[in-house]
Parts: structure tokens; sequence; C-alpha cells
């Protein structure tokens, strides 16, 4: 093995090369705090509010009650 070949296995390992193996891990987290808040977000989107059920309320609990 020459000089040559050691010096293109070295470009080629990803801990030997700072360049490519930063690269690597920049858009690695750039994915995964993507995929974190689209889930997110995908997550408040089924869990919202669907508005004002319908709830039967005593009348003796109402702002003016109404007593029998």
């Amino acid at each position: 093995m020459s000089q040559h070949d050691t010096h293109e296995h070295n470009e080629k390992d990803f801990t030997k090369n700072w360049v490519n193996s930063s690269r690597f891990l920049f858009y690695l987290q750039v994915f995964c705090i993507l995929a974190f808040v689209l889930g997110g977000c995908y997550r408040l989107y089924n869990q919202r509010y669907k508005g004002k059920p319908d709830v039967e309320v005593q009348k003796s609990s109402e702002f003016k009650p109404d007593y029998k």
C-alpha cells in the first residue's frame, strides 16, 4: 500500500475527513429536527379541539338557576 492509497483511504474514512463528516452530521441533525417538528405538528393536528360538545347542564347549576 503506497502513501497515495493511504491518503485516499483517509479521505473516504468518516472519522478522518472532518468536512464530509461534519456535513453529514449537520444534515442528519436538520433531518431529525424537521422530523420532530413535523411529527409534533401532525400529533397536534390529530389531537386538535373538535368544537364545543353538547353537554346537558342541569338547570340548577346555570348562571340564573331555575328551580322546580
